[in-house]
């Protein structure tokens, strides 16, 4: 059997871990390389065996074909459960209706409890945000029943998800509170997705609050309002993300980071500007957006920063080549270079990312590599 070379290091499966979380090797690769080493290079590997998971580890989602069921039958079962159950049992008035949502949300969490303890961390997480879900519109009926709800209109629950209006801001801060004590209590960061959601419609609702849309640039207002809000949010999904990655694999940021990054970012990008200087800076700002990308691992980032660099690049070619016949070519080569850029990204990720968490700072750098 080969022996390692006298300058050899010895490796430990956390090295492996650190690895992947790195870049430099994919998750699925990490267990066969520390089968064939443990086999092949017995004194080049360390002496403690990897930790064998137990028997009902949660699983974490993945994109095979039992957790797309999942997650498919789960959102058809949190439509019907918000959307439809008001429009088909409405007939039983405000405070039938309240029952129906208690008495539903509270099978829901009796259900997830039981998954959870069969090992079925995904589909226990789905359907106790189901009963999340189900909170605005118990609120909402219980407004209702106690003639509570402010007069004038939105008087539908399904418009909740249509319009915009101030009247839904005590819905949204009640889903918020009980999605943040069943994710405080169940620890499934699927829940995570009713608070982003929730998050992100008071964005808006609460801006409408401020101002009515008949006011003067009402419209700069919304906008500039939903750029901070969602600015915050992305720090939000920056908290959560370390606290986390510190105690769990488990990725309890996906919503916040995907919701909070693209409220921020459209708003950016609906900000118009005369000058140049101010263009560059949206240029700038996006190339920083790609870099944060690879460095989190967070790919809203990247897919957003690539996007609006694309659009700046599209904005120069039309100075340079305005009422050009060039212009359709020099929009075609734009995208094209995108397209190779991330090729040859892909490529060189795992070196460019080692080389990004090499200029950080130690304490920091562990917490990236999680």
């Amino acid at each position: 059997m080969p022996k390692p070379a006298a300058e050899s290091v010895r490796v430990c499966l956390q090295d492996l871990d650190h690895a992947a979380n790195a870049g430099v090797l994919q998750p699925g690769q990490v267990a066969p390389l520390w089968e064939y080493l443990s086999a092949h290079w017995p004194a080049a590997v360390g002496s403690v065996p990897p930790v064998p998971e137990p028997a009902h580890a949660p699983a974490g989602p993945t994109f095979d074909f039992t957790h797309t069921l999942y997650y498919l039958g789960g959102m058809l079962a949190i439509g019907a459960a918000t959307l439809f159950l008001n429009e088909s049992w409405q007939r039983l008035g405000p405070w039938g209706l309240l029952a129906v949502c208690v008495g539903y949300a509270a099978a829901c969490v009796w259900g997830a409890r039981a998954l959870e303890r069969r090992g079925l961390a995904v589909p226990a997480g789905i359907v106790a945000t189901l009963a999340v879900c189900l909170v605005p519109l118990a609120t909402w009926s219980l407004q209702h029943a106690m003639g509570l709800w402010p007069e004038g209109e939105p008087l539908r629950y399904a418009q909740l998800h249509t319009r915009i209006d101030w009247r839904w801001v005590t819905l949204e801060l009640v889903t918020v509170t009980a999605a943040a004590t069943a994710l405080w209590a169940l620890r499934h960061p699927f829940l995570v997705m009713p608070l982003a959601m929730a998050l992100w419609y008071l964005s808006m609702d609460l801006a409408r609050l401020v101002v009515q849309p008949d006011a003067p640039e009402s419209w700069r207002f919304y906008r500039d309002f939903s750029m901070f809000f969602g600015l915050l949010m992305t720090l939000l999904a920056f908290w959560v993300d370390v606290r986390s990655r510190l105690a769990s694999r488990r990725d309890y940021a996906f919503w916040l980071y995907l919701l909070g990054v693209v409220t921020f970012w459209g708003a950016l990008t609906a900000r118009e500007s005369s000058s140049e200087l101010a263009r560059a800076g949206y240029a700038a700002l996006n190339v920083v957006m790609l870099g944060l990308g690879a460095l989190l691992q967070r790919r809203v980032f990247a897919a957003c920063g690539g996007l609006g660099l694309a659009l700046y690049l599209g904005h120069l070619s039309h100075r340079v080549f305005q009422d050009s016949l060039w212009f359709p070519l020099a929009l075609t080569l734009i995208g094209l270079g995108v397209m190779a850029a991330g090729i040859l990204w892909q490529r060189h990720e795992a070196r460019l990312r080692v080389a990004l968490l090499a200029r950080l700072p130690a304490a920091l750098r562990e917490w990236v590599r999680g």
